[in-house]
């Protein structure tokens, strides 16, 4: 561990996801500044406050505070990344290529340029290479963005009305299963359940494990059960939330019967005896 060497959160310009580079100098949370990373020197906003290093973790490095010139040669790379996303767009159309352009970016440096794009299959995609160079000195690496990728890079709106939490805060992409789903009582409808990017919800993770705590306190559906001082019935839907399930009496009436008031009607009829 090197002595005044700390490590600070940053984050990149069109994702949520922090990234832990090595400092000498500490900066304030908000401060833009210039990191070297894997692909090159690049501008990112310190987003937390400095924490120790870890033995045997690799980081990449806070080279400075991004100077005033620093941000207006920002400006200029993203404008002309901009404007060649959508000349690649036009040609990948002229060409016929079955690809979608997503994101362009280049480095501070402008040593490399990131082609984010997506396809149903793989291609050569060598001739949008050949687009580029009269553009810019930089050398080009592709970078395949599946569904969820390309939903933090663009943005989107939820159905909850805010950004769609993967642009938004999300630092990884966790699981998300139909299950989460049935478990929250929520009706099975593909249109409700899927995000902008096409694919289930990831909030549906986020009070998965408190719904399988409270469901566990409630009898399964499809279960026969006795009510406290009224007849049997069978479960027929669940309220976890309300602590409480439907029961179809055996004559025919449908109640909401608190969980606390029932018991198996195995138990019910044993005590009949």
């Amino acid at each position: 561990m090197l002595e005044g060497v700390n490590v600070l959160p940053v984050r990149f310009q069109h994702s949520p996801r922090l990234h832990l580079m090595r400092s000498e100098a500490l900066y304030p949370v908000g401060t833009q500044v210039v990191v070297q990373g894997r692909r090159g020197p690049e501008i990112a906003v310190v987003r937390g406050d400095p924490t120790p290093p870890q033995p045997r973790e690799r980081y990449g490095s806070v080279l400075r505070a991004a100077t005033p010139g620093d941000l207006e040669r920002w400006a200029e790379l993203n404008a002309k990344a901009e404007d060649l996303k959508w000349l690649l767009r036009a040609r990948a159309r002229e060409l016929e290529l079955p690809v979608k352009v997503v994101m362009v970016e280049l480095t501070l440096d402008e040593s490399l340029l990131t082609l984010s794009y997506s396809a149903e299959e793989r291609l050569d995609l060598s001739p949008l290479i050949a687009e580029v160079r009269p553009h810019t000195p930089a050398r080009v690496n592709f970078a395949a963005a599946g569904p969820r990728e390309q939903a933090v890079i663009l943005g989107a709106l939820g159905a909850c009305g805010r950004e769609n939490c993967s642009s938004h805060h999300l630092q990884e992409f966790a699981p998300v299963s139909i299950r989460m789903a049935r478990d929250q009582q929520l009706p099975l409808n593909p249109e409700k359940l899927s995000g902008p990017c096409g694919r289930l919800l990831c909030c549906l993770q986020f009070e998965h494990s408190q719904y399988q705590e409270l469901l566990g306190e409630l009898p399964r559906r499809g279960a026969k059960v006795c009510v406290e001082g009224g007849g049997c019935g069978k479960v027929t839907k669940l309220h976890p939330l309300l602590g409480q399930v439907d029961v179809l009496t055996e004559e025919g009436v449908q109640a909401g019967v608190p969980a606390d008031r029932l018991t198996p009607a195995k138990k019910e009829k044993e005590r009949e005896r």
